[in-house]
């Protein structure tokens, strides 16, 4: 069937795509590692340069591999969820939930694991005022639970301001670089990625009833989907998904935008094909970002997220000039 062998086509070349920027991120940097000596230390071989590929640049590849596709996932959802191509899963305010707790916890000197538990539990708080405050009197709109998320993250882009301004010399550099993004601090691989796989495992039932949606509320209620069920799903999934994103790379802004809005304008609007693509995609885009990052002007890194605004604002803007008015 030539609609699955195109499918399958999209996703060899993005799976190879991941495999090629994973390969460039354990072998470009401050300190180059040969080929030879990835395989060899990827092989449990002795080698120049093991515990560097091992031991730190592995572990930071899977972490941006995983938080990119978190992202990108929870983008491609939101977008379906709000019918609005432009729609990013940080315009609900998830992400400034995370920057509320994680800030605090940085400013009354809480280890890693508390900034991460803050961090997640403001990422959930912030989600469960904005679905209350929009759900309102039992039903909600895609308009309303955008101003709500914007209004939401308004306030907590204060309170973060509010920290900054109180905050010790020394520790803001830290708060600095988890605002704008970094791997560098990431300490553990795997809470990102076992995300993920839930995420897209739960994903991808509902694909069908995405298509649905796409085509507007009525007609996929004609079509007999629940759709409040649905979108309440739709919702706190793509929302912790943002946060298992955050609480691990701090806040790395258009991945989500522009990359399901990129891959849907490669592949068509089908979810079952558009959502592992946008996860693939992402991871990949993100690793290749924080490899830069931290190559650009090495020995010295740059925070990741500032690198993939400078890619996505003119790729947003680009976007945006060519919707219809």
């Amino acid at each position: 069937m030539p609609t699955r062998r195109r499918a399958i086509l999209i996703l060899s070349a993005l799976c190879l795509l991941a495999v090629g920027s994973f390969m460039l991120a354990l072998t470009v940097g401050s300190f180059k590692v040969a080929y030879a000596d990835v395989f060899a230390a990827l092989l449990g071989r002795e080698g120049g340069g093991g515990d560097v590929v091992l031991q730190l640049r592995l572990p930071r590849a899977i972490a941006g591999f995983a938080c990119g596709g978190l992202l990108a996932l929870a983008g491609a959802l939101m977008q379906v969820l709000l019918r609005n191509p432009l729609a990013d899963p940080y315009v609900l305010g998830i992400s400034g939930g995370a920057g509320v707790g994680a800030m605090f916890a940085i400013l009354i000197g809480l280890p890693v694991l508390g900034i991460d538990g803050l961090a997640f539990a403001g990422a959930l708080g912030a989600m469960f005022i904005v679905f209350g405050l929009a759900h309102g009197d039992g039903s909600w709109t895609q308009t309303r639970l955008l101003l709500t998320g914007v209004i939401v993250a308004a306030g907590c882009g204060a309170l973060v301001a509010l920290m900054l301004a109180i905050a010790e010399e020394h520790k803001l550099r830290g708060m600095l670089f988890w605002l704008m993004g970094d791997l560098g601090q990431s300490s553990q691989w795997w809470p990102p990625l076992a995300a993920l796989v839930v995420a897209l495992t739960l994903a991808m039932p509902f694909a069908r009833e995405l298509n649905l949606l796409s085509r507007g509320m009525m007609q996929a209620q004609a079509l007999g989907v629940a759709v409040d069920r649905l979108r309440y799903a739709i919702y706190l999934l793509a929302s912790l998904a943002t946060a298992a994103s955050v609480t691990t790379a701090g806040s790395i802004g258009f991945v989500g935008l522009v990359v399901p809005h990129l891959v849907r304008l490669a592949t068509g609007n089908d979810q079952r094909l558009l959502l592992p693509a946008s996860v693939l995609a992402g991871g990949s885009l993100l690793v290749l970002a924080d490899t830069l990052a931290r190559t650009l002007i090495a020995p010295q890194q740059l925070p990741v997220g500032v690198l993939t605004a400078l890619i996505g604002v003119p790729v947003f803007l680009f976007l945006l000039s060519r919707q219809p008015k």
